[in-house]
């Protein structure tokens, strides 16, 4: 984000914190991203719905204890997803379903055009189903929300060399069996 463009999200920020109507602007611009990022991890629309409107009622809610802590505010729409996410798996007790097509999936190689056969893309989505959540997440923010370490660890409550370390500790295991090179593009 440009330094224009924060400025312009915090003035919302600012204005919803003073009028609840003055957050629309900030629910048009994060829904659909929200949205999708919920949908992975539930691969039911009904569900998403449902966790995406409550993501949102929570911030609205609580919109005026916002507190800049050095990442956009998009990393808190995320914080309070994956802890809906989180707590409806919780309280369900139903497994967590990561739904990532193929497109996602070679955001994770460095390969170019390469064609992926369908029995490399089903030995892939095998593979990830058998990562922790954990992992998973932290692939789902670095490579699919292009989130860096700072955001991924305010969002997931944990410190920015863990959100390091568990990134590293996933694309290490691709790269272990399936003997593959996997981005790493170096950036914080």
């Amino acid at each position: 984000m440009t330094d224009h463009e924060i400025r312009a999200e915090y003035e919302l920020i600012d204005k919803a914190k003073k009028d609840p109507a003055a957050f629309g602007p900030l629910y048009e611009k994060y829904f659909n991203r929200i949205f999708n990022f919920i949908f992975t991890q539930t691969d039911n629309e009904e569900l998403t719905a449902d966790l995406c409107s409550q993501t949102f009622l929570i911030a609205l809610g609580n919109v005026h204890k916002y507190e800049f802590r050095g990442v956009p505010i998009s990393a808190w729409f995320y914080k309070i997803a994956s802890n809906e996410v989180n707590r409806h798996f919780n309280k369900s007790k139903s497994q967590r379903v990561y739904s990532l097509d193929e497109i996602h999936l070679k955001l994770l190689f460095e390969r170019e055009d390469e064609e992926f056969s369908d029995e490399v893309i089903a030995k892939l989505m095998e593979f990830m189903g058998e990562l922790t959540s954990d992992l998973l997440q932290v692939l789902q923010l670095r490579f699919f929300e292009e989130k860096d370490f700072k955001e991924i660890a305010f969002i997931l409550d944990i410190t920015e060399s863990g959100a390091k370390m568990r990134t590293y500790r996933a694309l290490d295991q691709l790269r272990k069996k399936f003997n593959v090179t996997v981005k790493y593009d170096g950036k914080k």
